[in-house]
């Protein structure tokens, strides 16, 4: 049976299995990104407020509907609600700003970034006199509360949540009048998340994969000495027996799976290429081999929150 090319949310709209990923996407290259992939086909596009370039990719967004290059509604857009507006009068004002920056009237779908929140200030990360991240005690459950009001005045289709884990989003859903569309996390061969898996198709939540490729541009909190699932001889391998590139054999990985996948990339060969995953299918025995890998190592940590009260993971070793 073929991978699908899109799949069912809980609110019946429909998620492009495969979209691009913006994040650490400079300014100048993410306008010309997301144009060549809107061009390649891609019809979503992974956004956040955090990475500071929504405003780019809303000039771009506008200049292809405008042009009837594509249709809004053949376009998925998600974004992300950032951490310093969790405190619920704030919820909205968050959401405002990127939907003005992307020069849209609605989002098809609104995640949570981060359940660890920020006192309001300036920046991303607004810190103390001694330097260290001010964090804010709201609850992300709270938060949630007032993102479900953006659904309720038609602002959003669905929402979610980013970097949850099962018991977080449990408690979500313990008090959720709308339902936890999405849930976004880390996943490659070295990250399979197997077990989170199972958990949100239970819950009928789908899971979409960020840094499928296990982000080859070297975070600031990435070891010299870390593994790449691209850079991996039996990804390499199964990528040569199928004339296909590494990329693309992890990409087909995650959507084999039901998993969507956001791959990011500023060159235009790349973009195109990560979108040509539909002509194969990965054997039984070759997926095998891929959960192998499964070293449960996780590249993002987000350690500047790691002694939040609300921080998802074990603290980094």
């Amino acid at each position: 049976m073929a991978a699908p090319k899109s799949v069912k949310l809980v609110n019946g709209e429909m998620i492009p299995s495969i979209g691009l990923g913006t994040w650490q996407s400079k300014p100048g290259e993410v306008g010309p990104a997301v144009s060549t992939a809107i061009d390649a086909g891609y019809r979503h596009i992974d956004c956040a407020f955090a990475y500071q370039n929504e405003e780019e990719i809303g000039k771009v967004l506008q200049e292809k509907i405008t042009n009837g290059i594509v249709k809004r509604e053949d376009m998925f857009i998600t974004s992300k609600l950032w951490s310093t507006y969790h405190q619920p009068p704030f919820v909205k004002a968050g959401f405002m700003i990127t939907l003005k920056n992307l020069r849209l009237d609605y989002l098809d779908l609104f995640l949570m970034h981060w359940p660890t929140a920020l006192q309001p200030g300036k920046g991303l990360i607004p810190k103390d006199d001694k330097g260290q991240p001010c964090y804010d005690d709201v609850g992300f459950v709270n938060t949630w509360q007032a993102m479900e009001k953006l659904v309720d005045q038609g602002l959003c289709k669905a929402i979610g949540v980013s970097n949850f884990n099962k018991e977080q989003i449990e408690n979500i859903l313990s008090v959720a009048k709308h339902p936890v569309a999405v849930l976004q996390v880390e996943c490659h061969p070295y990250l399979v998340q197997n077990d989170m898996l199972e958990f949100c198709k239970s819950k009928n939540i789908v899971m979409t994969a960020y840094s499928p490729l296990g982000c080859p541009g070297r975070p600031w909190e990435f070891k010299d000495d870390e593994p790449l699932p691209l850079e991996d001889p039996i990804v390499k391998a199964i990528a040569t027996a199928r004339k296909k590139t590494p990329a693309q054999i992890l990409i087909r990985f995650q959507i084999e799976r039901g998993i969507t996948v956001i791959p990011k990339s500023a060159n235009a060969g790349r973009i195109k290429e990560n979108v040509e995953v539909f002509d194969f299918k990965l054997s039984k025995s070759e997926m095998t081999k891929l959960l192998g890998l499964d070293k449960n190592l996780r590249l993002i940590y987000f350690s500047l929150m790691s002694k939040h009260p609300h921080y998802p993971f074990e603290p980094r070793k």
